[in-house]
């Protein structure tokens, strides 16, 4: 089905007006951008904030009529739409568009990360089958490379894993391919829960071998690895939790953390962490050490 977008170049104060003023006007979405180049890296718990140039796109039926339709947007802001203007939109298989963008990752010498509808490169290496579905977690994002990267070069057989915040699950099922005994995964979206599930089994990995919960409900036995790539907020905040998830002499691995920001991260966790050297990939920053003692 053909489309038309109609664009409106804004600023932060209108943006959401001029949002309501297109879906008044028929539009089947709207979209809200980043017009200037100005990045919202960790928004506050809550929070949706825009940007100080914001671009509006609304998506319309290629059939209607453009002059009724900028009228009708116009009559609900009782003014004309600032730097309006239409373009076609070509119609594609977007599902497919996505897909043909995300190839096949090498994190080490020894794990790539395969999207589930291509064929690995290297069969005789650990290749991870992953579908994300509608959850963080691809390889592609430095937060999460930067934990696979680590991941492939520490000692795993027999350990136990937990991954924290495990989105589509890559970081416990690619501990797990690569010799883990077993691996927990936690998060606060319930479809992340379902993605992660379904990349386990994609990759063989039997359900009990990979337990999945909401972490209210997650069990509170600590374990040999700790992931938890969030963001640098709720790593604070959940400082105790993390490292009480994590066994004396155990290693722990913190990501989503912006370069500005892991200072404050070591010193929530400085007590009881002997922190490796840092590593940082495009402005963020993995942590990762040992836990060295116990917590009263």
């Amino acid at each position: 089905m053909p489309w038309l977008q109609l664009r409106v170049d804004t600023d932060r104060v209108y943006a959401e007006k001029i949002e309501e003023a297109l879906l008044f006007a028929g539009a089947v979405s709207v979209s809200l951008q980043d017009n200037a180049d100005q990045p919202i890296l960790e928004p506050a718990l809550g929070e949706a904030p825009l940007w100080d140039q914001t671009r509006v796109t609304g998506l319309f039926d290629a059939e209607i009529n453009t002059a009724v339709t900028e009228a009708k947007a116009a009559a609900f802001l009782c003014a004309q739409l600032p730097n309006a203007r239409w373009k076609p939109l070509e119609d594609r298989d977007w599902e497919r568009e996505w897909m043909s963008h995300y190839k096949p990752i090498q994190c080490r010498e020894n794990l790539w990360i395969c999207p589930s509808w291509c064929q690995p490169p290297h069969l005789e290496t650990t290749n991870l089958m992953l579908d994300p579905g509608l959850a963080f977690g691809t390889g592609t994002h430095p937060t999460t490379f930067l934990c696979l990267q680590w991941l492939a070069g520490e000692p795993l057989q027999s350990r136990s894993v937990i991954d924290f915040g495990c989105g589509s699950g890559i970081l416990g099922i690619g501990a797990l391919l690569l010799g883990a005994e077993h691996a927990m995964g936690a998060d606060i979206d319930p479809q992340a829960l379902i993605a992660s599930r379904d990349n386990a089994a994609r990759n063989g990995i039997d359900p009990e071998r990979f337990p999945v919960y909401l972490p209210e409900q997650m069990p509170r036995e600590p374990a040999d690895i700790m992931f938890a790539n969030i963001l640098a907020g709720p790593l604070m905040d959940l400082s105790c939790k993390l490292i009480g998830l994590t066994r004396v002499g155990g290693r722990i691995c913190l990501s989503g953390i912006l370069a500005s920001q892991a200072e404050q991260v070591k010193t929530a966790y400085r007590q009881h962490v002997a922190f490796d050297k840092d590593r940082e990939q495009g402005g963020w920053v993995r942590l990762s050490g040992t836990r060295i003692t116990q917590m009263r």
